[in-house]
C-alpha cells in the first residue's frame, strides 16, 4: 500500500529530530564518558528503529482506514445511483402498462362495435411468444432502448386505434340516423307505396307512404336517430310528426291520435314520439309512414329490412 507524500514528510521530519536530539545528548556523553556514549547510542539507534517502524505500521493503517472509508462511501454513491435508474425504469414501465391497458380497453370497444366473434380478439389473454436461448444478462441501456421503442409502437398503434374507432362512430351514427326499422311494433302494412285506389272510393291516387296496422294509442316510434323538425297538424294528414335524421332523411308519422315530441326535441331510434290514430283523412286507427330523401318522396320498404 502507498502511502501519501505529506504523511511520510511528517514522519521522517519527526525522526530526524529525534535522532538530531539522540546524536547531541550522545556527544555531550561521550565527551565526559565514553563508553556509556556507545551505550546510549546504541540503545536510542534500537528505540528509533522500533518507534520508526510503529510509526510506518501507524500510518498505514490510518491509510487503510481511509481508503476503506473512501470505497465506503462510493460503494454507497454507486448503489443510489442504482436505485434512481431503477426507479426511473419503474416509473417507465408503469407508463407503458397504463398505455397497454388503454389500447386493450380501445381494441374491445372496436371488437364489439365491429361485432366480431367471441374469442377472435381477446385482448385479455397472454401473447404466445418463445426462444430457443441462450440467456445472457440484458445492460441497462439495451432495456432502456427497448422500453423507447415499444413505447413508440404503442403510441402508434393508439393513434391508428384511435382513427379506426372514430371511423367506425361516424359510420354507427350514419347508421343510426338511417331509417332502418317499422314506426310500430309487431304490426303489419295494409297499404303499399305508389299508385292505388282512393280508399274512399274517389278513383286513383299516388300514396307516397306505407300504411300499418295500429290500434288508437299504440306507441308510434322513430325509425332512426334525428331531431324533430314539425309537430302539428297537416291537410289529410291530421296530426304529424316529423324527424330530420340530419343526413338528408326526413321521415312522417300521420294520423297520429295524440303527439308526444315537440319541435326540437333530440330522439333516438325506438323512441316513442306519438300514439296512433286515425286523424286526417283516415278510414281507421293506422299509422301512414313516410320517407324523404333530400326532399324527394321514396318508398319506405327499402330501409325496413325483413
Amino acid at each position: 500500500m502507498t502511502l501519501h507524500k505529506p504523511a511520510l514528510h511528517q514522519l521522517f521530519d519527526h525522526l530526524r529530530q529525534r535522532l538530531g536530539h539522540s546524536a547531541r545528548h550522545a556527544a555531550q556523553v561521550a565527551s565526559r564518558r565514553p563508553m556509556l556514549a556507545a551505550v546510549v547510542l546504541l540503545a536510542s539507534g534500537v528505540a528509533l528503529g522500533a518507534g520508526a517502524r510503529t510509526g510506518v505500521a501507524s500510518a498505514q493503517l490510518a491509510m487503510l482506514q481511509q481508503q476503506n472509508a473512501e470505497q465506503s462511501a462510493a460503494l454507497v454513491a454507486t448503489r443510489q445511483q442504482a436505485q434512481r435508474e431503477v426507479n426511473a425504469l419503474a416509473a417507465r414501465l408503469g407508463e407503458l402498462q397504463a398505455q397497454a391497458n388503454r389500447l386493450n380497453a380501445l381494441g374491445e370497444r372496436l371488437a364489439q362495435a365491429g361485432k366480431f366473434e367471441d374469442g377472435e380478439f381477446d385482448f385479455g389473454a397472454p401473447v404466445g411468444i418463445g426462444g430457443a436461448g441462450p440467456v445472457a444478462d440484458m445492460p441497462a441501456r439495451e432495456l432502456q432502448s427497448g422500453m423507447a421503442r415499444l413505447d413508440a409502437q404503442f403510441r402508434d398503434a393508439g393513434a391508428q386505434l384511435s382513427v379506426m374507432e372514430a371511423m367506425m362512430l361516424d359510420r354507427k351514427l350514419d347508421a343510426d340516423a338511417t331509417p332502418s326499422r317499422t314506426p310500430i311494433a309487431h304490426s303489419y302494412i295494409t297499404s303499399r307505396f305508389g299508385r292505388r285506389a282512393d280508399p274512399f272510393g274517389g278513383g286513383g291516387e299516388y300514396h307516397k307512404g306505407i300504411d300499418f296496422h295500429a290500434s288508437t294509442g299504440d306507441p308510434v316510434l322513430a325509425v332512426a336517430d334525428g331531431v324533430v323538425s314539425y309537430a302539428g297538424v297537416r291537410s289529410g294528414y291530421g296530426n304529424v310528426v316529423e324527424i330530420d335524421h340530419g343526413n338528408g332523411y326526413v321521415t312522417r308519422y300521420a294520423h297520429n291520435s295524440r303527439l308526444l315530441a315537440r319541435v326540437g326535441d333530440l330522439v333516438r331510434a325506438g323512441q316513442q314520439v306519438a300514439r296512433a290514430g286515425s286523424t286526417g283523412r283516415s278510414t281507421s286507427a293506422h299509422v301512414h309512414f313516410e320517407v324523404w330523401d333530400h326532399g324527394r318522396v321514396v318508398n319506405p320498404r327499402q330501409f325496413l329490412g325483413g
